[in-house]
């Protein structure tokens, strides 16, 4: 059984104001097997779509490439804009090398709280994925629970959007569960009823567009 531990510290600046919330990196980030156009940073599968989407919301001009400016530019814009990165698993076991979400077992979580706690100026968490099995806000879900905490729902659309007090700061925290940047959402995306809309009027119009799109009202 393949032991899947998340290869990278939490990215957290004493004035970030969101974070960014997902689960772990393919396998090869652990492992140190990069493929071409990898970078070596969180979210730096050349497969996954967040940088992708930021560098078109940002007018980034991004290297996608296994070097260390790709990384530097990556820490200079969350820095500059506040955001950090601490996805909620820190380990997990596989019978099967890969990527999943749903083929984690024997899942430990990072105490998200906790660096919360320590960075209270967080009020938004960016979740990279929804409530389904293993994603990033079931985790969380799970997590609130140890503490007696449930999520209050504010918004049921997608991106749904929840809120909750944290128990030690009384920070009012906002919880946003965007549409997963990876190529397995595609299907999911497809089948939204705002996305067919989109699709009907711009036949052009792509899952990376609408990815942006609703993105970049929440970074």
């Amino acid at each position: 059984m393949f032991l899947h531990t998340h290869p990278y510290k939490p990215f957290i600046q004493k004035d970030t104001v969101k974070l960014i919330v997902g689960t772990l990196p393919p396998p090869r980030f652990t492992t140190g097997e990069l493929k071409e156009g990898d970078v070596d940073f969180c979210y730096g599968s050349r497969d996954g779509q967040l940088w992708p989407i930021l560098d078109r919301i940002f007018n980034l001009n991004l290297r996608f490439e296994t070097t260390q400016e790709a990384v530097d530019q990556r820490k200079r814009f969350l820095k500059q804009h506040k955001i950090g990165i601490c996805d909620i698993v820190a380990a997990a076991k596989r019978n099967k090398i890969d990527a999943s979400d749903i083929g984690m077992q024997q899942i430990v979580l990072r105490n998200v709280l906790s660096y919360l706690e320590e960075y209270p100026k967080v009020e938004t968490l960016l979740f990279t994925g929804g409530n389904s099995k293993n994603g990033p806000e079931y985790f969380f879900r799970k997590h609130l629970k140890d503490y007696g905490i449930s999520l209050k729902k504010i918004s049921d659309e997608v991106p749904r959007i929840h809120r909750f007090i944290h128990p030690k700061t009384g920070v009012e925290i906002k919880t946003v569960s965007l549409t997963a940047p990876s190529g397995a959402a595609n299907r999911a995306v497809g089948s939204l009823e705002r996305y067919k809309k989109l699709k009907l009027n711009n036949p052009e119009f792509t899952t990376l567009d609408f990815r942006v799109m609703q993105y970049k009202d929440f970074f």
